[in-house]
């Protein structure tokens, strides 16, 4: 485990591209780097939701740069990450994916961040695994919410036995221009706010992804991970494993989100011991891509805040 360590942080300190590989049980996995602006700041790590990947934290961590040291994952499947060998893409392997990458990286505990299918994965490590975490931040987190909007509705037909040929068929002919529009109206409060620079960027990621011939396969697998996820019961709920997170969390939503709604929000609220809820009015489904500077600001207040309160305990003592 050393090796890999000093491999990992040896890459992390040397390597030109921010982008670095860690090979964890089952296939190797990626994250993307963001330098801190100074040494000896706290470890962070950043993991994407469904049909995302690293890019979807960049412009947060870059806020954050003077704040932790970030690093954001690929999951299995996802960005720059291959299937896994087992081709399991369940919830709990994608935890244990996580859960690999912060002990082979030697970088835990570390602050963790999650965004919608990633802020289920995440919860559920926070539960299980308390040790590695800081703190938890969740933006929109897939937490089961029966019924699901109308407009969830087709990601989670995602999971169906067959979806990805459906889709395939589906999008034959269509530009991939389109279906980058078609993305973003889905996720974003309001689209026409994208600049044109990022928005290029996202139209040559889908184009890049496109052409992967597990793309598809991979999405719909782990949608019906989701779908398995929303469906169990006793300890394995993810309900019931919120309320056993101690670590403190921050929980930002959006009132535009069409795929987790905002009444989540209060019971998320009331599920997680140590939380407090961050309203966003004109923020969709990923407010870190859409308002990375005020997520960055009130994750602040939430380390000043736990700042306050170790010096008021170490006072009283």
């Amino acid at each position: 485990m050393s090796g890999l360590r000093e491999t990992f942080e040896a890459e992390t300190a040397t390597g030109s591209d921010r982008l670095h590989e860690l090979q964890v049980p089952g296939s190797p996995l990626y994250a993307e780097a963001q330098p801190p602006r100074r040494p000896g700041l706290p470890p962070a790590l950043f993991v994407h939701g469904l049909g995302g990947c690293t890019r979807n934290w960049e412009l947060l961590m870059a806020e954050l740069a003077g704040t932790v040291d970030g690093h954001a994952l690929d999951l299995p499947g996802f960005g720059q990450s291959p299937p896994p060998d087992d081709a399991d893409l369940s919830l709990n392997a994608h935890m244990r994916a996580v859960i690999d990458f912060i002990e082979l990286s030697g970088r835990g505990p570390v602050h963790l961040f999650g965004n919608s299918l990633g802020g289920a994965v995440v919860t559920r490590l926070a539960a299980l695994r308390p040790d590695l975490v800081r703190t938890l931040t969740l933006i929109s987190p897939a937490l089961p919410e029966l019924p699901p909007q109308t407009t969830a509705w087709p990601t989670a037909l995602l999971g169906m036995p067959g979806a990805a040929g459906l889709i395939r068929r589906a999008s034959r002919g269509q530009a991939l221009e389109q279906q980058t529009q078609a993305l973003m109206d889905l996720c974003y409060g309001d689209p026409g706010l994208i600049p044109p620079e990022r928005r290029a960027l996202m139209v040559a990621e889908y184009r890049r992804r496109a052409e992967l011939p597990y793309a598809l396969d991979v999405l719909s697998r782990s949608a019906r991970g989701i779908v398995r996820a929303y469906t169990e019961r006793g300890e394995q709920s993810l309900w019931r494993q919120a309320e056993r997170v101690t670590a403190p969390t921050l929980l930002v939503y959006g009132l535009k989100d069409k795929l987790v709604g905002y009444r989540m929000a209060r019971r998320a609220s009331k599920a997680f011991a140590d939380s407090r809820l961050f309203v966003l009015p004109r923020a969709g489904h990923v407010a870190m891509m859409e308002y990375p500077e005020l997520v960055a600001s009130r994750f602040e207040e939430l380390l000043t805040e736990l700042t306050a309160r170790q010096q008021h305990l170490a006072a009283a003592e």
